[in-house]
């Protein structure tokens, strides 16, 4: 299985639990990350996770200025809007590729342990991108059964970075400070 992973925390959790079942590959591709050093620090961050966890880390280019180019006109939707459809969508459409190209059975993505991100939407685009590209998808919302909450126990026990936004350049002018 391809697992795309936005973040340390959110792996640690999802990745540990998916590792039960699959055979497990971790995808990190999020060009949506802004500023590049924040891209950096959450990079580093996972390969922390994969070499906790034991499994191959899979990294994909940073591609701001695409990612930039796609959601110009959306940037001004508020957050959970159709901007970050479209950006789930961007993640999503990269992981089934990557993972039907490389030989995966199956894919799919750990944002959907985020309170703040709308597991139906990627559940829906997951089946869609699954059919484009001949290969299955785990629908999941890892956020049930107190996931969200274990997955920050977690990375407080291992020390990692927890960040403070979901990721883009918009979503990091509505953080709260």
């Amino acid at each position: 299985m391809l697992v795309h992973i936005c973040c340390a925390p959110d792996a640690l959790y999802v990745m540990e639990l998916l590792h039960k079942d699959y055979d497990v590959s971790g995808f990190f591709y999020n060009p949506n990350i802004h500023p590049r050093s924040e891209f950096d620090k959450r990079l580093e961050e996972t390969r922390k996770v994969a070499q906790i966890l034991k499994f191959k880390l899979i990294e994909g280019i940073y591609d701001d200025n695409r990612w930039f180019k796609i959601i110009e006109k959306f940037k001004d939707e508020p957050e959970k809007g159709k901007r970050c459809d479209v950006c789930y969508a961007i993640r999503l459409e990269n992981t089934a590729q990557r993972a039907a190209e490389s030989g995966f059975d199956i894919f799919t993505t750990v944002m959907s342990l985020s309170p703040w991100k709308k597991a139906s939407v990627m559940n829906r685009m997951g089946r869609m991108f699954a059919n484009k590209y001949k290969i299955d998808f785990l629908e999941a919302n890892f956020k049930k059964q107190n996931g969200f909450r274990k997955s920050v126990e977690l990375s407080k026990n291992h020390r990692l970075y927890r960040q403070n936004y979901c990721g883009c350049l918009y979503s990091m002018r509505k953080k709260k400070i």
